[in-house]
This record gives structure tokens, C-alpha cells and sequence, in this order.
């Protein structure tokens, strides 16, 4: 039988153990195959994502993301960790319609609000989601963007190290965004840089797993140091802009797609496109998250 799992063990394990599990943004309903495979391949956990921008950017609906998901864990049998994660959403009704749908995390992102509005809301979503058993991932501090397709502002704000901690105290998120340096999209004239002092503050005053959003560019050095922090570093980590890199290298496009667009490609060119991001993937897998072989 698969492990589809919300966030909870996997991401404690990953603590423990000085790995972090990649949250992969598929886009397409076309790539959560190559997602899987790669975790499988590398017996390692995986997230597969989709945030509330992207459903409007490429046209891909919240149902029809989770029905393709599991239709792949049915035909695979995976016997790896998976969990379906609804990343960056501001709106509740699509929190409720990806609960509905079968999500078994989701990240309610009320970052740009006020401290006590921020908890407020945050506390409603896990009033939703725990009764279900679906975990809840929030975001502290502002973290900053490149190509606008996970925030609407490239407005940055660290986050500070007792704020998180009063935070999770007070909402019992089972994951915090923080922000420490990078930044959603891909790097061109800014650089990633990653505040390492602030994420072992930050782990020394809570127990809740970490999250490192906007993956995509940062130097794996980077992303192996911030994983592996002896007091317990980053546990989770989003990569989303390389993988629709590498499939439009593939398709022979820039920007983005919708998804029917992508559905309309070629059975040789999607199967292509497929190869390109599960290898990407794999070696995300391997040489950025340390995860290989950490299936349990």
C-alpha cells in the first residue's frame, strides 16, 4: 500500500536526521509522474505542490491536480513517503476545495498581514485542517521574489527568531516559512545568500520543522549547509522554477504554459519533458536535500 502522509512524520524525521524532503511545484498535472518516479527511484520522501498563483497562472484546477496525483500513486504502488501539499494561498474557499480534494497538507500564507492577523488566520486554517488530519504550513517574515509567480511583491523581511517561536507557540503550525535570505523564482541580478545564524536561532526556540522556499538557482553548498545545521536546520524545501525550466528547455518555449497547452504537445515531447524533470528531480534528491535513501 502507498504512504500518502500529511507532513508531520516526514518532516520530523527529516529534522532528526539532518535531511530536508523537497516540496516539488509539478505545474502540470503531466509532471507529478516524473516527481514520483524520482522518488522512488531514489527511495527518498517527496512532496508534490501546487500553489494557489499557479492554479491561476497555468490554469490547472485544484481537483483535477489531486485526481491525477493519486491516479499516479494507484499506477505506481509507490513505496516511498508522498504527501500532496497545497503551497502559497492567500484565499480559504481554495483551502477548503483542496482539503475536499483530497490535499493532505496546505500552506495558508497571511505573511503580508500584521502579526496578530497572521496568527489569527493561521489559527482558523488549522481549525479546518487538523480535524481532518491535514497539516498546516504559514509563513513569518517576507520573503522575497524574482518572477512574481508565488508573491506579488519582492518585498523581503527577515524573519525574527522570538516572532516565529511566539508564533508557532500560538497557532500549532506544523511547519514555519521562514525568510533568510532567498528568494521565489530564478536568481538573474540579486544573489541567494542564506542567513544560517537566523535558522539555528530560529530552531533553538521551536520544535516546529522549517521550510525554505524559493530553491530554485540557490547553490546546492547553500541548501546542504541549511539542511544540515547540527541544532536542526531546514526540514522542508521548495523547488518549483527549475522543473518548469527544464520542461519548457525540452518543448522549446520560455515563460510558461497553460495546461492545456502542455496537454496538446506531443506524446514524444511530453515523455521527453518528463525524462528532463524527473532526472532533475533525482538529482535534487541527491545532491541538494540529502534525502536519497531516506524512505521509511
Amino acid at each position: 500500500m502507498s504512504k500518502i502522509e500529511n507532513l508531520s512524520d516526514m518532516l520530523q524525521d527529516a529534522r532528526k536526521k539532518g535531511y530536508a524532503v523537497g516540496s516539488f511545484s509539478a505545474r502540470y498535472t503531466k509532471l507529478i509522474m516524473p516527481i514520483i518516479k524520482a522518488a522512488m527511484a531514489a527511495n527518498s520522501p517527496a512532496i508534490v505542490q501546487l500553489s494557489e498563483k499557479e492554479v491561476i497562472r497555468h490554469k490547472v484546477g485544484v481537483k483535477e491536480f489531486a485526481d491525477e496525483f493519486y491516479r499516479v500513486v494507484e499506477e505506481l504502488n509507490p513505496q516511498v513517503p508522498l504527501a500532496l501539499h497545497l503551497d502559497h494561498t492567500k484565499t480559504l474557499d481554495v483551502i477548503k476545495e483542496a482539503i475536499e480534494a483530497g490535499f493532505t497538507s496546505v500552506m495558508i500564507d497571511a505573511s503580508e498581514k500584521e502579526f496578530e492577523d497572521n496568527v489569527a488566520i493561521t489559527k482558523e486554517v488549522v481549525g479546518i485542517a487538523h480535524p481532518k488530519n491535514v497539516t498546516v504550513e504559514a509563513e513569518l517574515g517576507k520573503i522575497g521574489t524574482t518572477d512574481f509567480v508565488e508573491t506579488d511583491t519582492d518585498e523581503e523581511m527577515y524573519t525574527i527568531p522570538e516572532e516565529a517561536a511566539e508564533f508557532c507557540k500560538e497557532t500549532h503550525v506544523d511547519a514555519l516559512a521562514v525568510s533568510v535570505g532567498t528568494a521565489h523564482g530564478v536568481y538573474t541580478v540579486r544573489q541567494p545568500k542564506v542567513d544560517y545564524e537566523r535558522l539555528e536561532k530560529i530552531n533553538k526556540l521551536t520544535d516546529t520543522p522549517l521550510v525554505l522556499h524559493g530553491g530554485s538557482g540557490v547553490p546546492s553548498k547553500m541548501v546542504v549547509s541549511a539542511v544540515q545545521i547540527p541544532t536542526g536546520g531546514v526540514s522542508k524545501v521548495n523547488i518549483a522554477t527549475d522543473l518548469e525550466l527544464a520542461m519548457l528547455a525540452v518543448v522549446g518555449r520560455e515563460g510558461h504554459m497553460t495546461e492545456e497547452e502542455l496537454n496538446s504537445c506531443s506524446d514524444e515531447l511530453i515523455e521527453k519533458s518528463r525524462n528532463a524533470v524527473q532526472a532533475l528531480v533525482e538529482d535534487k534528491i541527491k545532491h541538494y536535500l540529502m534525502s536519497e535513501n531516506q524512505a521509511i
